[in-house]
C-alpha cells in the first residue's frame, strides 16, 4: 500500500487521475487489505453470539429442569441443588480458561446469573422474606467478586446492571404501600439511566457499553411512564413517604449519579443534571382529580391523576435534549434514541388527548397521517443531526 499511495500522488500531481479517483483507489487497496481481517472479526462475532445464545439456553434448560422437579425434593435437597449448580458453573469456567476463553467466560456467567436464582431459592427455603432486596445486594456482590476476580466484560456487565436494580429494589421496598413509591422509583430509572447512556460513551468494552446502553434506553421509558402518575392514592388513610426515607432515596437518585458523574465531566454530569431535574418536575405536572369509587356495601375515595399538557410537552423537549447531546457527544446512538423519544412522546399525546375525543375512524385517519408525516418529519431530523456529526468527525479524520 505505501508504494501505491506514493505512485497515485505522482499520478494525480501529473494530472494523469482526479482526486475522486484516487480516493476511490485508495478505498479499494485498503478494503483488500482489510478483508481478512474483517472475515476474522465475522467468524469470531459469530462464535460469541453462539457462546450467548448457549450460554441464555443453559441457564434456562437449568431453571425449568428445577423448577418442574421443585415440589418433589425434600428442602435438603433443594439447598443442595442450589449450590451445586452454582459450584459446577463456576468449576467448568475455571477449567476452561486457558483452553477457550470466550467458553470460560460464558459458563461464569451463567454460574453468576445462577448465584441470583441460588439467593432467592435458598431464601424460600428457609423462609427469609422480610427485607427481600437484600437478595438481590448478595446477588450484586457476587457479581461484584466474579468482577474483580475474572476481569471480564461479562461480570461487568452484570455488577452495573444489579447495583442500580439493588437500588430501586431499598426504594421500592420502602416506599410500598405509601403515596408517590412509583414517583420515587421513576426517578430513579430516569437519573440512573441517563448516567449509564451518557457514562459509557465510547467505551473500549463495546459489549458492555450496548447492553447497558439497551437496558438504560428500556429503563428511561419504564422510568417515565412511572414518574409521570403522580401522587395518586387509593385510600385516605395513606401518607407520603417519611423524612428519613426521602432523605436517603434523594441521596440514590440524585447525589450518587451526579458523584459518579463527575468522573466524566464534559460527558455525563449536564445529561445526569438535567434528567434529575426533569425527574423532580415531571410528576407535578400531571393534573388530579378525586373520584369516588362504590362498592357493594360501601364507598371510598381515589385519589387520581393524568398527564396533563405540559406532562407531554416536557417528555418532547427532554427527548429533544438527549438528542443534542447526542450530536454534541457525536453519538449516533443518543441521536437515535432522543428521535424515538421524540416520536413516542407525541403518539403518548395524541392516544391520551386526541383519538378518544374524535372518534375511532377520525382517530385512524389521523394516526395514519401522524405515522406518515411524522415518521417522514423525523427522519430528515435524524439525517440531519447524523450529518452535523459527520461534519465534526470529518476535520479530525483528516487531521489525523
Amino acid at each position: 500500500m505505501p508504494d501505491n499511495h506514493s505512485l497515485l500522488n505522482r499520478w494525480q500531481s501529473a494530472g494523469v487521475l482526479d482526486a475522486e479517483t484516487a480516493a476511490r483507489i485508495r478505498a479499494w487497496e485498503q478494503d483488500q487489505q482489510n478483508f481478512p481481517k474483517l472475515r476474522m472479526q465475522g467468524l469470531r462475532l459469530q462464535g460469541l453470539v453462539a457462546l450467548i445464545l448457549g450460554a441464555i439456553l443453559l441457564a434456562t434448560g437449568v431453571v425449568l429442569f428445577v423448577s418442574a422437579h421443585w415440589d418433589q425434593l425434600s428442602p435438603a435437597w433443594r439447598y443442595i441443588t442450589v449450590i451445586a449448580l452454582v459450584t459446577v458453573f463456576h468449576l467448568a469456567g475455571s477449567l476452561t480458561r486457558k483452553s477457550y476463553l470466550p467458553l470460560s467466560t460464558a459458563l461464569h456467567a451463567v454460574g453468576t446469573i445462577s448465584t441470583g436464582a441460588a439467593i432467592a431459592l435458598v431464601g424460600q427455603i428457609f423462609n427469609i422474606d422480610d427485607h427481600w432486596p437484600a437478595a438481590v445486594l448478595l446477588w450484586a456482590l457476587a457479581a461484584l467478586a466474579g468482577w474483580i476476580l475474572l476481569r471480564d466484560e461479562a461480570q461487568e456487565t452484570l455488577t452495573l446492571l444489579l447495583i442500580p436494580a439493588w437500588i430501586a429494589s431499598e426504594i421500592a421496598h420502602a416506599a410500598s404501600g405509601h403515596i408517590g413509591a412509583e414517583v420515587y422509583i421513576g426517578r430513579t430509572l430516569i437519573v440512573w439511566s441517563l448516567l449509564y447512556l451518557t457514562f459509557f460513551l465510547n467505551s473500549k468494552h463495546k459489549a458492555v457499553q450496548g447492553i447497558l446502553f439497551a437496558a438504560a434506553a428500556a429503563a428511561s421509558v419504564a422510568g417515565v411512564a412511572l414518574a409521570v402518575g403522580g401522587w395518586h392514592s387509593w385510600s385516605p388513610d395513606q401518607t407520603f413517604l417519611s423524612l428519613w426515607t426521602r432523605t436517603w432515596a434523594w441521596f440514590a437518585i440524585a447525589a450518587l449519579p451526579l458523584f459518579l458523574a463527575v468522573f466524566r465531566m464534559r460527558r455525563a454530569l449536564i445529561p445526569v443534571a438535567a434528567a434529575f431535574v426533569f425527574s423532580l418536575v415531571l410528576p407535578w405536572l400531571s393534573r388530579t382529580y378525586t373520584d369516588t369509587v362504590h362498592y357493594r356495601t360501601y364507598s371510598r375515595s381515589e385519589v387520581l391523576t393524568q398527564p396533563g399538557i405540559f406532562s407531554h410537552i416536557l417528555v418532547a423537549a427532554f427527548a429533544v435534549f438527549v438528542a443534542w447531546w447526542g450530536v454534541r457527544q457525536s453519538s449516533r446512538a443518543l441521536v437515535n434514541l432522543g428521535i424515538a423519544g421524540f416520536g413516542l412522546a407525541v403518539a403518548w399525546f395524541y392516544f391520551s388527548d386526541i383519538f378518544n375525543t374524535v372518534g375511532r375512524a377520525l382517530g385512524l385517519i389521523g394516526l395514519g397521517i401522524l405515522f406518515l408525516a411524522g415518521g417522514w418529519a423525523l427522519d430528515k431530523a435524524r439525517h440531519r443531526l447524523l450529518g452535523h456529526i459527520g461534519k465534526a468527525q470529518h476535520p479530525a479524520v483528516e487531521a489525523q
